[in-house]
């Protein structure tokens, strides 16, 4: 769920305003996720065929760094550079490197990988890319700057997810049962126009960039509530986030019951569920250059 591409406004204060409370929104569901799938990053992490350990590495769509934290603990003689285009994102993760006594390994960059010119990332020998190629309007020309850059025998793993999470079980809410797939239908519909990558098989288009595809592998994901207190805050934020796009498209009975759930102070609101869970899938593609 990391945003590596997002479009720049003009239109003013309260625009900006705006565009800034959401990046904080995000950046909190952001840290949610990295919180709650932590130990499934970690497997995917350990899975990577690399021939040597790599010492250099650059996480594109870096968000607030579930995926620079990861590579960091998985191999702590790395050090990582990690690209956004949010300064929100970057200095947060800045900020967590410094606390976590790492700072001296992160360097950050701020670009805009639709950008035709990338800035210069070095030499890597890992590229990590986690929730970010499907926010890219021109991902082939991505994949090939990505070729380019790489140490020769460098490996790129591309991460998906198959979606946003769902977290409530089937037939919940009680009062409009199938509320969470209904709402993601919508979301689905309305983000195909700008997303058309989102889902996408990245099989192909890495062979067709001059990569051979070593390996892939899903994961699925299924994390009871019972396990992290956190579960239902990153349900309450991803639905939350989620209304704010498709609450025009759903019928009046819809919105009502969905806003009931996201009322965090009612005994009825999806704080106060027992029965939460996140379930998904990540996909991840691991590509050497040929």
């Amino acid at each position: 769920m990391n945003e590596a591409h997002s479009h720049t406004s003009h239109h003013g204060t309260r625009h900006e305003h705006h565009r800034e409370h959401d990046s904080e929104v995000q950046a909190e569901i952001l840290d949610l996720d990295a919180e709650v799938l932590a130990e499934h990053m970690a497997s995917i992490t350990a899975w990577l065929p690399l021939e040597t350990v790599p010492r250099r590495i650059v996480d594109l769509g870096c968000g607030t760094g579930a995926g620079t934290f990861a590579l960091l603990e998985r191999f702590p003689d790395a050090h990582v550079t990690a690209v956004d285009t949010s300064a929100g994102h970057l200095q947060r993760l800045r900020a967590k490197a410094a606390d976590r006594g790492v700072g001296a390994r992160v360097r950050t960059v701020r670009a805009d990988l639709d950008a035709p010119g990338w800035p210069d990332l070095g030499s890597p020998d890992l590229v990590w890319a986690s929730a970010s190629m499907h926010h890219l309007s021109d991902p082939d020309r991505a994949l090939r700057n990505v070729r380019g850059a790489l140490a020769p025998g460098g490996l790129f793993a591309v991460v998906e997810l198959a979606g946003f999470p769902r977290f409530l079980p089937e037939g919940a809410p009680e009062e409009r049962p199938g509320l969470e797939e209904r709402c993601h239908a919508v979301a689905d519909r309305l983000h195909a126009e700008h997303l058309p990558h989102r889902g996408a098989d990245w099989g192909p288009m890495l062979a067709a960039a001059g990569f051979t595809v070593e390996g892939e592998r899903t994961v699925s994901v299924d994390v009871k509530g019972s396990r992290s207190e956190a579960v239902g805050r990153y349900a309450l934020g991803g639905l939350q986030r989620i209304r704010t796009s498709v609450a025009a498209e759903l019928s009046p009975e819809d919105l009502a019951a969905l806003d009931r759930l996201l009322d965090a102070g009612s005994p009825h609101g999806i704080l106060r569920r027992e029965d939460l869970a996140v379930r998904t899938e990540r996909t991840v593609w691991a590509a050497r250059r040929a």
